[in-house]
């Protein structure tokens, strides 16, 4: 008996120590879950900076790469160098913003997120080949500064239906593919910006990489509001984000360095303003863009007044 009790005490001993070690070396659940919430709390450079250079590269680059690169290289009946800069976007940009949605402080509704990016890609995709099409017209002397039905080379097609066909067109790029690109789009950065309140005491500030990439960042908003014909879009999220700043801060939230950094970026509507008085007395621009809403496209204006003088 005497030996049995002695085994007994020393397998309780053993076991003791050995809780006593899980639990010196484990660390406390609400720890663990505070650690990657600091993590994500940090301003993440490595995502807007990517998100912004791809935008400028990717995106504004494009209709670029396709001017300045030898005709030669990419054939009319084949895809062009921006067909690929598309593409590539295509499939960065989706990633990016998951990425993004990843390291929200707060869950988002996934489901939500899911339809989002898909839909993202399925717009975006439309666009690719409505502009691949549209970029060869310009080649043959279509004028983005002329409604499809007065261009020089549409105008007098036979049989006139095919015309119709152009105006299909030229409705899959520039609306159906832009609102089922932009408003995914901005649905997930606006679901974002909700999901970066905290209960700081103090608005975080922005650091220094923050405010450098502010400019090109919110630069690049303004010529997706322009370029893309979704100024009222644009509006509706800076409101939908004013909305949303308003009724958290009356619960004692503040928005983190990141919310900060993207609502920052919507200050992009300036400039839109800035643009629509520059170019308001523009006779031929009007015509084009009748209506109460006049925001004329950047590369209608590039066609009209830039690459006529060279």
């Amino acid at each position: 008996m005497t030996n049995e009790a002695h085994k007994s005490h020393s397998l309780r001993k053993r076991r003791g120590n050995g809780l006593q070690k899980a639990t010196l070396n484990s660390t406390p659940v609400s720890l663990k879950e505070n650690v990657p919430q600091q993590k994500r709390n940090h301003f993440h450079l490595d995502l807007w900076f990517w998100l912004t250079l791809q935008n400028w590269v990717l995106d504004f680059g494009r209709p670029i790469v396709m001017i300045i690169l030898p005709l030669k290289w990419f054939p009319l009946n084949k895809p062009s160098a921006g067909d690929y800069f598309h593409m590539a976007y295509n499939v960065i940009t989706p990633f990016l913003m998951l990425k993004l949605i990843e390291r929200s402080p707060k869950a988002l509704p996934r489901s939500a997120v899911y339809i989002c990016i898909i839909t993202f890609v399925m717009g975006a995709s439309i666009h690719l080949v409505g502009d691949s099409i549209n970029h060869r017209l310009i080649l043959s002397g279509y004028q983005l500064h002329l409604s499809v039905r007065e261009n020089p080379i549409i105008k007098n097609l036979q049989p006139a239906t095919l015309i119709d066909s152009f105006e299909l067109l030229y409705f899959y790029d520039e609306q159906l593919g832009h609102l089922m690109w932009y408003i995914p789009f901005f649905i997930v950065l606006t679901l974002y910006f909700s999901g970066s309140f905290t209960k700081a005491k103090k608005q975080e500030s922005m650091p220094i990489s923050g405010w450098l990439l502010l400019g090109p960042s919110a630069l690049y908003y303004w010529y997706l509001a322009t370029e893309g014909q979704i100024t009222e879009l644009f509006f509706l999220t800076f409101l939908a984000m004013v909305t949303i700043l308003i009724s958290k801060r009356r619960r004692g939230l503040r928005p983190d360095q990141n919310g900060s950094f993207l609502f920052c970026s919507f200050a992009a509507l300036l400039l839109v303003a800035l643009w629509v008085a520059y170019l308001w007395n523009d006779p031929v621009l009007r015509e084009k863009y009748p209506g109460l809403l006049y925001v004329p496209e950047p590369w209608s204006y590039y066609t009209l007044h830039i690459s006529k003088k060279h």
